[in-house]
């Protein structure tokens, strides 16, 4: 029995490999998604439910601790926590995740025990994509690089994303690792393999051919030369995060930029230049180095939408103030045209979680800031772009770029710092979520980070162009201004709530089918 139960736990343990080695970081094996279920699924079956469950566990853990290594360079180097506290941060980070695949094993296996091998076939990657939404959003959420993420450069894959989001994705991926694994563990009578192989065709064979008609449609309308554009341009700083907030290199900071964006005037001037998050590493409400942004973008005519920290006085007798994680647009007359304060703050990073309570965590967030949360209003506009900024890991947040659509954006910008992640491949992971932004929504992204990676990305989730990590870089492009409201920005982002209700009723009553036999 203990041989069994290791041998078990090893399958687990592979998926969780098999799955970190189709990911960016890890191997960007793609083709792995397809197949890296299947162990983990066998033995979900043939287990016992504490040995299905503990199976999820030891996946998840598995998987969880190769995918978020950089968590320990992040709390070690910037959150100034000791390499051992921020291992078992890492530890418990992955714990908490690889707790949602628990959940998915245990109920997975009364699905499998109590229904039909063609009903099991769509009930599962229903209840998978269900708990992936459910992780997305309890305690803020935390849904990084999801399965379908991990086919972010195979843009003839993943068109679907317009219905369905990200989440018609990795159902898509979990339905073929479910329909090879019944095949491996239970034998079909004819009519029970008819049904599988026609669900199996169905399922590719529309998903196949609605990409190659949108590719083409839109390829079409990108190509029209009489679609609205804006050329951007896109500064990348390159700035050392541990001399960023230092007030003696604040002149060098914007000298450097300056420099980067004055390269890109010198053909077609851009109209739009964009610097990324907290680019500006001070307040500019009363800034000396502000007046030579003022004369750039005046000399110019151009507008510049850079990230910076921000305060509003709430009240000034009590003295009472509030601080944000901004997005600002600066007109050639000086002004800030436009202004957008994070929605989506970093839980300890940007502020600390029921503070009162927990007053010895608060030494996380000196370094960041006590932000306040802001809220998507209008689009930030300049000619004619209706800009929807994405600050940081808001780009992680599928609905966020939804709201921005619903109210009118026609372009989005994600403003970004990840020196944070060093030469890791959180980097990556960050730009790969970005493109399922672009393709969910049919909007242009463009995406300004301090030490990379930058990117221009079109509609149909193809980089246009990108820079390299840790470089300093300037370029530019001439960016599309679309105006379709896809299916997922209107009904197709209930696609992950529907799944988690349809999928939680599957698994009761397949418990209760188990119980009364």
């Amino acid at each position: 029995m203990f041989m069994v139960r290791n041998i078990l736990f090893v399958a687990a343990a592979i998926t969780g490999i098999l799955v970190w080695l189709s990911f960016p970081g890890g191997g960007e094996l793609w083709p792995l998604l397809f197949v890296a279920l299947v162990p983990l699924l066998v033995v979900i079956r043939k287990g016992s439910g504490r040995e299905a469950g503990l199976c999820g566990l030891v996946s998840g853990i598995v998987h969880f601790l190769l995918l978020l290594y950089w968590i320990v360079t992040v709390l070690e180097q910037y959150g100034n926590l000791h390499w051992t506290i921020s291992a078992l941060a890492l530890v418990a980070l992955a714990l908490y995740m690889s707790i949602y695949l628990l959940i998915f094993s245990v109920l997975a296996r009364y699905i499998f025990l109590s229904f039909p091998a063609g009903v099991v076939l769509w009930l599962l990657p229903t209840l998978w994509v269900g708990i992936d939404w459910l992780r997305g959003i309890l305690f803020t959420g935390f849904p990084w690089m999801d399965l379908g993420y991990g086919l972010w450069e195979k843009t003839d894959l993943i068109q679907i994303a317009d219905l369905l989001g990200h989440h018609g994705v990795t159902w898509a991926i979990v339905f073929t690792n479910s329909f090879l694994t019944i095949l491996l563990t239970q034998k079909q009578r004819v009519t029970s393999a008819l049904i599988l192989a026609s669900s199996f065709v169905l399922v590719f064979g529309s998903s196949a051919l609605y990409s190659k008609l949108r590719i083409t449609e839109i390829s079409t309308i990108i190509s029209d030369h009489n679609i609205k554009r804006m050329k951007v341009g896109i500064v990348q700083g390159n700035i050392d995060q541990s001399l960023k907030w230092s007030e003696s290199h604040q002149k060098e900071t914007v000298d450097r930029y300056l420099s980067l964006s004055r390269t890109l005037f010198t053909e077609k001037p851009v109209e739009l230049l964009v610097w990324p998050e907290t680019a500006l590493p001070f307040y500019p409400q009363n800034n000396e180095y502000m007046r030579l942004l003022e004369e750039m973008t005046a000399e110019y005519a151009i507008a510049l939408l850079t990230g910076a920290p921000w305060y509003e006085i709430i009240d000034r007798k009590a003295r009472k103030v509030e601080f944000f994680n901004s997005a600002l647009l600066l007109d050639p007359a000086g002004q800030f045209s436009g202004k957008y304060y994070k929605t989506h703050l970093v839980p300890f990073g940007e502020y600390v979680p029921l503070k009162k309570l927990l007053p010895f965590l608060a030494p996380l967030v000196e370094a960041a800031g006590d932000f306040s949360a802001g809220k998507v209003k209008e689009p930030l506009v300049w000619g004619d772009g209706r800009i929807g900024v994405l600050i940081c890991f808001e780009s992680v947040f599928p609905e966020i770029s939804r709201k921005w659509v619903r109210s009118g954006a026609n372009m989005l910008v994600n403003l970004t710092n990840d020196a944070w992640y060093g030469r890791s491949s959180a980097p990556h992971h960050s730009l790969a979520m970005s493109v399922f932004r672009a393709v969910e929504t049919r909007r242009s992204l463009v995406r300004s980070a301090n030490t990379g990676i930058s990117a221009f990305i079109d509609p149909l989730g193809r980089i246009e162009s990108s820079s390299e990590l840790f470089q300093p870089s300037g370029f530019s492009a001439e960016v599309m201004l679309f105006e379709e409201t896809t299916f997922w920005t209107s009904y197709g982002y209930l696609f992950g709530p529907f799944c988690l209700f349809l999928g939680v009723i599957a698994a009761s009553v397949a418990a209760m089918l188990r119980k009364n036999t």
